[in-house]
């Protein structure tokens, strides 16, 4: 084993922040200290740099069937694009296809992913079939080290369940202490907009977000917190946008319930405003879509306020060609965006560096509250003794500029083509390995490995 050695760097946890030498031995953190007097076999100076821990993104999905094709990164390239980002760690959702088995869904992802992946990720189960034999498969699941069940309150006919199989899900979840997470949108509500809309020939991008109210989100999101309270499983909203959701999470903490809460940062940066460009707009068609400027207020705040506890993706990017199949009727434009590459460095430029949150925020909503919240801490998500060697050394004042001409995501365009960030990840460690440094990816596919989670800690 080879041993690295990060020298005079400012060390930024969750819970400390100063400088101070990390000596990594193999793929582990083995010392923290100032001056340390060691020999190394690799000396990284990171004086005026900051070092953080590796990114966990809770939410992508690579690879994905979805509206009739397949989102446009595969495990090797998301993940590459990931770790180019500064994210160390993924977790993917498995998709039970209604009427087929989770054992049979896990399998097929598996396939995906093992032997292609460049970084680390995991699997949540998305459950869209619960059944006698589905849940008899929980605790299956659970020993393969998936401990976060996903359900869909929208898209029925697909992916959706009632709230009667929500209830049987969250019973079963809660016996083996696992969590169960959630797109919360009405989805009937969603289905007679969508139809209304199509009717009337208001086809563009726009009404994919004027069929999706905030009504939409608030009401499920108060609907899954209330059975929730009920069952006493560990819940987590996905994809949180507005402040109407957030304000039943704070309605659920009065009766000292406990709602994780996850935003993805487009809400926090992008609103409905881009849906008015003609089918331009269709580049952020995604569910839920964005939202408004007194949204973006209420999210920042929540993450401040400790009710929002991470900031994810939901990347599931497809190419221009393919978002077209919705050129003439927006229902049909696949559902996604890519932002996997750029979350950690747009969360930065625009969060620490604008003095919206701390560099602490900062590593709690990346990294350390995600790996807390599914039970992969203190192996991944800080920088300590024993821990993963997931590291991120970034100059805090570097400028530079997002385009599709230079990102690494396999989609031909950026949702956020010639933003000005300052604030550059120069080097990225995964597992003790340099796994990009100066824009070069120096690890290969198959790299990543599987994480085998455990329960939450948070």
């Amino acid at each position: 084993m080879s041993s690295l050695l990060i020298k005079n760097g400012r060390v930024v946890t969750a819970d400390s922040d100063g400088v101070c030498d990390v000596l990594i031995d193999g793929e582990t953190i083995v010392a923290l200290g100032r001056n340390l007097a060691v020999q190394a076999d690799q000396v990284i100076d990171a004086t005026g740099k900051l070092v953080m821990p590796g990114g966990i993104d809770p939410h992508v999905h690579l690879d994905m069937p979805f509206m009739g094709t397949f989102s446009s990164d595969t495990h090797e390239t998301g993940t590459r694009a990931a770790l180019h980002g500064g994210t160390t760690t993924v977790i993917d959702f498995v998709l039970q296809k209604q009427g087929h088995s989770l054992r049979e869904a896990l399998t097929e992802w598996q396939g995906r992913a093992t032997g292609n992946a460049v970084g680390d990720y995991s699997f949540h189960m998305a459950v869209t079939d619960f059944n006698e034999q589905t849940k008899a498969e929980i605790s299956e699941m659970v020993a393969e080290g998936i401990t976060s069940f996903k359900a869909f309150m929208a898209y029925k006919g697909a992916l959706m369940i009632d709230d009667a199989q929500m209830v049987g899900l969250m019973q079963e979840v809660k016996k083996h202490g696992a969590l169960v997470t959630v797109h919360a949108t009405n989805g009937d509500m969603i289905d007679t907009l969508v139809a209304q809309h199509r009717a009337q020939g208001k086809l563009s991008p726009l009404y994919h977000y004027l069929s999706q109210p905030e009504v939409t989100e608030a009401e499920a999101s108060g609907r899954f917190t209330d059975i929730a309270n009920y069952t006493g499983v560990n819940a987590y909203i996905v994809h949180l946008t507005c402040e109407g959701a957030l304000n039943q999470v704070r309605e659920a903490t009065r009766r000292n319930q406990r709602v994780f809460v996850e935003t993805c940062i487009q809400y926090l940066l992008l609103d409905a405003s881009l849906y008015e460009q003609d089918f331009d707009g269709a580049k952020w068609v995604m569910s839920p879509p964005l939202r408004e400027k007194k949204d973006q207020q209420t999210l920042w705040a929540g993450i401040n306020q400790g009710l929002v506890q991470v900031v994810g993706t939901d990347h599931c990017p497809f190419l221009w060609e393919q978002k077209k199949l919705g050129e003439k009727d927006f229902s049909k434009i696949p559902n996604g965006h890519p932002a996997i590459e750029h979350r950690m460095e747009l969360l930065f430029s625009e969060g620490v560096n604008k003095g919206r949150i701390t560099p602490q925020k900062f590593v709690e909503v990346t990294s350390t509250n995600a790996a807390k919240i599914f039970g992969m801490f203190p192996r991944k998500g800080t920088i300590g003794i024993g821990a993963d060697a997931d590291l991120v050394i970034i100059d805090p004042e570097r400028k530079h500029s997002i385009s599709a001409a230079t990102h690494h995501m396999n989609v031909d365009y950026s949702a956020y083509e010639g933003w000005e960030l300052t604030g550059k990840i120069e080097t990225v460690l995964l597992r003790g390995q340099v796994a990009v440094h100066d824009g070069q990816a120096k690890v290969e596919k198959g790299y990543g490995q599987f994480i085998k989670r455990g329960k939450t800690s948070f």
